[in-house]
């Protein structure tokens, strides 16, 4: 079976899509046409349909086909229960209902075809994969001669709109990248990532953040955030009323914060062992001087869950306990279920990266974000080749998606070896079959209280991945663990301020259940989920004392203003 590579058969399908007898080949009923992309990619895999399987598809097909073209004859519109479909110009002509009728009929079939394959089941998801980015890139919406929107557009401005949608295309094509959102409307440090603090430390990895006190006093023990370093740390500190640092210091916490560095090519040797040596446990150390505290909250979003768990359970084996509490949000342990990242994730592709900057090296953080907009390609990519560059539309400002665009760069060695040990081999759940900074890493000598929290509708982490790690933490007494699950995705789940009074989240004081079980007897609360987590926080906190005077201290002074150098540092 040939290797899946999707950006390899992305840019073969986009060279067929500009072909215009492929397009006309599509518009055709499936039973009457030439062998198609899907087909191919799916005899490449070597995939197969069971003939009866295929014959009854055929039949559905023909019927359903049959029925939308007695339709178009008789200009009778056709339901497009899509909302890429739902402004008037696609229901105003019979010929553009059609177009988008057809493209849905063909794209019902083709997806029939993935569901249908005979393969085992990571195969089947890679070509249920593959199928979808094909169909999402195939819809009349994204072409200007099958656009109605995009035709009205340019007649009412005169040729206006194309002019300035040529304009926005070729300065995307120079930064390597679609625009998402007006990036001029926003700067780090002025108007996002702005809660006040100061960097009390600093090494070639990370700069630590200590935030300014918002109330009399604090709890005695502070709260240490390791956010995802394949991302910039303000996702965590957007806007003030969004966010979660600026949530925590109003709930009386000393927070500090890591940010870490963008690596460049004096990183290129930087180990996952680096991060959890010189990242992570550093991190804890300084915090535990600065504070002189013995035991701190510690804090893990995404990969930096995974880091941080990491560093306790070293930290754990070297017969130190340093974590109060351990909050980790949609994090994975149990790589299990990692959810349709999975299908760019196999022994194949992982040696190729490894041969490439395994060593040394560094990925680009363009690459990890072509990736991560392929998982919802019709919102993050389409969507904008529609409006950008089709009608001419200046993308609006947005600040989480300004965010989105900034991206992170990672040392070769440190992803190689992430991707193998815990995408691919799954070892980290596995007691001792990992060795880190020179000891044996076992989750379950973490000795803290958990608070895990999922999002339910997370395409990242899977919430029932999320929710695993209560089956590691804590073994032998399930009761010190808490999970509660959130409405929304792997990022509007969690930035879900309490004012805004959007969405809702389960909580069941049972975790020793299997996730289905634990949904079913969960209770449902409306609102945001970060109350819970600080009436938590409050509860290992320790007692309320006087506020720092300054920030760090003798050993550890203060180095510039938050947000600090590193998190300014783009990688492209």
């Amino acid at each position: 079976m040939k290797t899946f590579d999707p950006q390899a058969m992305y840019s073969e399908w986009m060279s067929q899509l500009v072909n215009q007898d492929k397009w006309q080949e599509w518009m055709k009923p499936a039973a009457t046409m030439n062998p198609m992309p899907a087909a191919d990619m799916l005899k490449d895999l070597g995939a197969q349909i069971d003939q009866a399987t295929m014959t009854r598809l055929q039949t559905e097909y023909m019927q359903e086909f049959g029925k939308l073209w007695q339709d178009f004859a008789i200009s009778k519109i056709p339901d497009l229960n899509d909302r890429r479909f739902s402004a008037p110009d696609w229901h105003n002509h019979a010929m553009h209902s059609y177009s988008a009728a057809s493209y849905l009929l063909n794209a019902r079939f083709l997806m029939a075809m993935a569901e249908s394959v005979q393969a085992p089941i990571k195969t089947k998801q890679k070509i249920g994969f593959a199928v979808q980015q094909m169909i999402d890139a195939m819809s009349p919406a994204n072409f200007l001669v099958t656009n109605p929107e995009a035709q009205s557009k340019l007649i009412e401005s005169k040729g206006e709109s194309l002019a300035k949608g040529i304009t926005q295309m070729l300065a995307d094509m120079q930064k390597g990248r679609i625009s998402q959102t007006d990036e001029s409307a926003f700067e780090v440090g002025k108007n996002v990532a702005t809660s006040a603090g100061t960097v009390v430390y600093e090494n070639r990895l990370f700069q630590l953040i200590q935030y300014q006190p918002t109330t009399k006093t604090v709890h005695q023990r502070p709260l240490l955030m390791v956010p995802p370093c394949i991302n910039k740390f303000y996702i965590l500190d957007l806007q003030p009323e969004n966010s979660v640092v600026r949530y925590a210091v109003d709930q009386g916490h000393t927070v500090f914060l890591v940010s870490w560095a963008n690596p460049d090519e004096s990183m290129a040797e930087v180990s996952w062992n680096d991060y959890i040596e010189d990242g992570a446990i550093q991190a804890i150390k300084v915090v535990q001087k600065i504070s002189k505290q013995d035991k701190i909250n510690t804090f893990g979003f995404c990969v930096g869950g995974t880091i941080v768990s990491t560093a306790l359970s070293v930290l754990a084996a070297r017969g130190e306990h340093p974590a109060s509490s351990l909050t980790l949000l949609t994090t994975l342990l149990d790589f299990t279920q990692t959810g349709v990242l999975d299908v760019f994730v196999d022994e194949m592709q992982v040696k190729m990266r490894e041969q490439t900057i395994g060593s040394r090296g560094i990925l680009p953080g363009k690459d990890l974000a072509s990736t991560f907009s392929s998982l919802r390609a019709n919102d993050l990519v389409w969507n904008y080749v529609q409006s950008n560059y089709l009608k001419g539309e200046a993308p609006p400002p947005f600040d989480l998606l300004y965010w989105n665009a900034d991206s992170t760069n990672l040392p070769g060695p440190m992803f190689c070896w992430y991707l193998r040990n815990t995408y691919l081999e799954n070892k980290l759940k596995q007691p001792g079959a990992l060795t880190v900074a020179g000891s044996k890493v076992d989750l379950g000598k973490i000795d803290a209280p958990c608070f895990v929290y999922g999002s339910r509708e997370d395409h990242i982490v899977p919430w029932q991945a999320a929710y695993a790690s209560t089956a590691l933490l804590n073994p032998r007494h399930k009761n010190r663990n808490r999970f509660v699950l959130g409405a929304s995705g792997h990022i509007a789940g969690v930035v879900n301020p309490p004012a805004k009074k959007k969405r809702s989240y389960w909580t069941n004081e049972q975790t020793g259940l299997d996730s289905e079980s634990w949904l079913a007897s969960a209770t449902e609360h409306p609102g945001s989920w970060w109350p819970e987590w600080s009436a938590f926080l409050a509860e290992h906190g320790g007692k309320m004392v006087k506020i720092p005077t300054i920030p760090g201290n003798a050993d550890f002074p203060a180095i510039e203003a938050a947000p600090g150098r590193y998190v300014k540092v783009r990688a492209d």
